[in-house]
């Protein structure tokens, strides 16, 4: 089994490879959180690089709930044809292109100005910095049902789009994994207490988007292989949710893990564990593939042809790579032209480990954005540089979505 060999999906439909181009947050909305003229280009070069599945940043599906100022929302149908030609720039060399589609739960930051919704009333804990997170509101049933509403309404747009699948983010700390963890969820209803009722809104939500699109249209989900925080969301609970969704019209399963608390996937864990240098989560992957019927994903500091092919011969099914494709988007081309580059970041030690997180993402950003205007992606800059640059750019978008909001309400 190689990386470049195809892989047919449950509902029918092929993956030319198993390399895929893992989300990342770009944050390149245009000013009405639409896809703009720079993240199209952005993806034109993600689309020419070879990889099999491309995989969009988070896609809000509600405009007041986002994990960064400058995020793309799909709500309704009113800039429709923005998504359409991003669709089309991501299929153009047979690449499948799904929407990754989210909702942060209390993942959001207070300067944003919106009310904040979790299934309990329970504060991030990220010491100093959890005063950039207000205490999030915990959620009635109505909010419940509009949020699986708006998940089906997001995956039904993006198939009239274009687009060939969507990804139900329920991974990252975000708000269906902040159901998933007993940390986060205190409930004492039927959406908490058991893993059960913790899982409860992730099955509703697959179940409503399946309803809502078509039979060949890829319905996928991203799931933390563990939270690791002492606990929350253990690896034994990933894999009883893996079974659980096995009874559900699920295309794939991705593997990552972390949260804002504790960001495995940037290598870093809050629960003692050691993270592997590359393919993070591949020894939590093995073991969900051993319960999984349906094909399973490994996303997390894979860089090296080398380990993308140690990660398919151990059964893992596809390949998910972030970062190294942010530093070198062709990086599948050069896989198969038989040359092996390890595109890597240089690592950030610093002793604030939530501000090190952030001063990595925007490290990250710097490469996107450098892509997205045409440029060649510089690795070695700065993280003060790209932080302090990330800033600027948040406080400008910050400013730009609290005006637009404003204007909703006039």
């Amino acid at each position: 089994m190689s990386v470049f060999d195809d892989l047919v999906l449950p509902n029918g439909s092929r993956m030319p490879n198993r390399i895929a181009k893992a989300a990342m947050e770009e944050n390149m909305a245009d000013g009405s959180q639409a896809p703009s003229e720079r993240l199209m280009r952005l993806y034109q070069a993600w689309a020419d690089g070879g990889a099999g599945l491309l995989i969009t940043g988070n896609v809000m599906v509600d405009s007041r709930a986002m994990t960064g100022p400058g995020g793309v929302v799909l709500e309704d149908d009113g800039q429709l044809d923005k998504f359409e030609r991003w669709a089309a720039i991501g299929r153009t060399s047979g690449t499948q292109f799904w929407l990754q589609i989210n909702h942060p739960g209390r993942q959001m930051r207070a300067n944003l100005g919106q009310q904040t919704w979790a299934p309990s009333a329970v504060s991030l804990d990220l010491g100093s910095s959890s005063k950039l997170f207000d205490t999030p509101k915990a959620m009635t049933q109505s909010n419940i049902d509009e949020v699986i509403a708006r998940f089906a309404r997001t995956a039904q747009l993006g198939e009239r789009a274009g687009f060939t699948g969507v990804e139900i983010h329920a991974a990252h700390g975000y708000l269906l994994s902040q159901f998933l963890s007993p940390l986060s969820n205190r409930r004492e209803d039927e959406w908490g207490g058991s893993l059960v009722n913790r899982a409860r809104l992730l099955l509703e939500i697959v179940r409503a988007v399946r309803a809502a699109v078509s039979p060949g249209f890829a319905v996928a989900v991203k799931l933390n292989s563990a939270d690791f925080q002492r606990g929350g969301f253990s690896a034994e609970d990933a894999q009883r949710v893996v079974e659980m969704l096995n009874e559900e019209d699920v295309d794939l399963v991705e593997l990552s893990g972390g949260s804002y608390e504790a960001p495995a996937m940037q290598g870093k864990a809050r629960d003692g564990r050691t993270l592997a240098r590359e393919a993070y989560f591949l020894e939590f992957a093995r073991d969900i593939r051993k319960v999984a019927n349906m094909p399973v994903m490994v996303t997390g500091g894979i860089r090296r042809r080398e380990v993308a092919e140690q990660v398919v011969e151990a059964g893992v099914d596809m390949v998910g790579i972030g970062t190294a494709l942010a530093i070198n988007p062709t990086l599948p081309n050069a896989w198969l032209a038989g040359r092996d580059p390890a595109p890597t970041l240089p690592p950030i030690q610093w002793k604030n480990k939530a501000i090190a997180s952030l001063a990595n993402m925007a490290v990250v950003k710097h490469q996107l954005r450098r892509i997205s205007r045409g440029r060649v992606p510089i690795p070695y800059v700065s993280p003060v540089r790209a932080l302090l640059q990330q800033q600027v750019c948040d406080i400008h978008r910050t400013r730009q979505y609290r005006h637009r909001m404003a204007q909703r309400l006039e």
